[in-house]
């Protein structure tokens, strides 16, 4: 009874924990694919327009669409008790990977929309938030 009551306790804050390690990376990653988006102009004009695109596509990122590929990472290796960091890693970059998809439901889907570094930073941050979920809960799953 006890070890379900922590458990209980546990993965909500393990996976809190995790979401802010990726976030932390996909701003520090990321920080400077905005400062080259913004400063890519010439020096007399104002960069508003790139300004407002870096501003939607981070309001894009912070819809229910990102927490749902990792909630379910994280229910099916809490149900099947899989213990893998491997599994969490993995996991993890993939999850991340198709945020960038499942924003653009009911848009036309083309991955030619963001550069290889948007994609590298996503995944990056995926696999840190997916072993930071590891070594909180995952491996006593």
């Amino acid at each position: 009874m006890m070890r379900a009551l922590g458990r209980i306790i546990l993965l909500p804050i393990a996976f809190v924990v995790a979401a802010l390690v990726t976030l932390f990376v996909v701003f520090s990653l990321g920080q400077e694919r905005v400062v080259l988006a913004v400063s890519a102009r010439g020096p007399d004009e104002v960069p508003v327009d790139a300004i407002m695109n870096v501003f939607v596509l981070a309001l894009r990122f912070a819809s229910v669409h990102t927490l749902v590929p990792a909630l379910l990472l994280v229910i099916v290796g809490e149900a099947a008790r899989i213990r893998s960091v491997v599994y969490y890693i993995v996991g993890g970059g993939v999850a991340l990977g198709i945020v960038p998809l499942l924003t653009r439901i009911g848009e036309p889907a083309t991955l030619l929309e963001l550069s290889p570094a948007v994609w590298q930073v996503l995944a990056t941050a995926g696999f840190a938030g997916g072993f930071v979920y590891w070594l909180l809960a995952g491996r006593t799953a």
